[in-house]
């Protein structure tokens, strides 16, 4: 489908769904401690007929071999070519990092607020693994989403990352770490991000 259709407005985000209740699975995967009940990912569950959320046994004491493991085995069976990946924070380094190992090619990814796993604010979470962050090239059409004054990774950064995984850049402003803190649940503009992915 690509960009050859567009959806505008209240009735074009129910078309929205339609096409992607026929067509695509919607996985998504969070971050550090998952993400709460008014958290976009959250609202995408909701507002998605086929959406999936990958659970981890451990969400606060992440480890990467683990998380790469649960995500490999939630899609294991799936039609990889109708799947699109929608991570938050930790999640896009889950999906970097996954993708390097397995080198699956599945039809997209929105990677939101990639959190940058090099940083001393890492330091003070139990996390193993994760660091350096993964740099090739992602074998799918990708999305990142970033914004101005994010604390978990700089607008550089950001950047950094969308380049060398070849991922088209969307920057929103000073939007925090597009999260429930910085006001983004429900969240119509994210899920029209996710058009040219479906």
């Amino acid at each position: 489908m690509g960009g050859g259709k567009n959806f505008h407005g209240e009735e074009g985000i129910r078309k929205l769904l339609l096409v992607m209740q026929e067509t695509t699975r919607v996985f998504i995967v969070p971050g550090l401690g998952s993400s709460g009940p008014d958290h976009w990912q959250t609202y995408f569950e909701r507002t998605q007929p086929d959406c999936t959320r990958i659970e981890q046994r451990e969400w606060d004491v992440p480890d990467r071999a683990e998380w790469v493991a649960r995500l490999e085995d939630a899609l294991d069976g799936e039609d990889l070519s109708q799947v699109v990946l929608v991570a938050h924070s930790l999640g896009c380094a889950t999906i970097a990092h996954w993708a390097g190992q397995y080198g699956h090619r599945i039809k997209g990814a929105l990677l939101v607020a990639p959190s940058d796993v090099e940083t001393a604010r890492y330091a003070a979470f139990p996390t193993t693994g994760f660091a350096p962050m993964p740099l090739a090239r992602l074998p799918f059409p990708s999305k990142v989403v970033f914004s101005q004054n994010d604390d978990w990774a700089t607008p550089a950064r950001a950047r950094q990352f969308a380049e060398a995984w070849g991922s088209e850049l969307v920057d929103i402003g000073e939007a925090g770490h597009i999260n429930t803190a910085s006001g983004y649940g429900d969240w119509p503009a994210g899920l029209a991000l996710l058009e040219s992915l479906l």
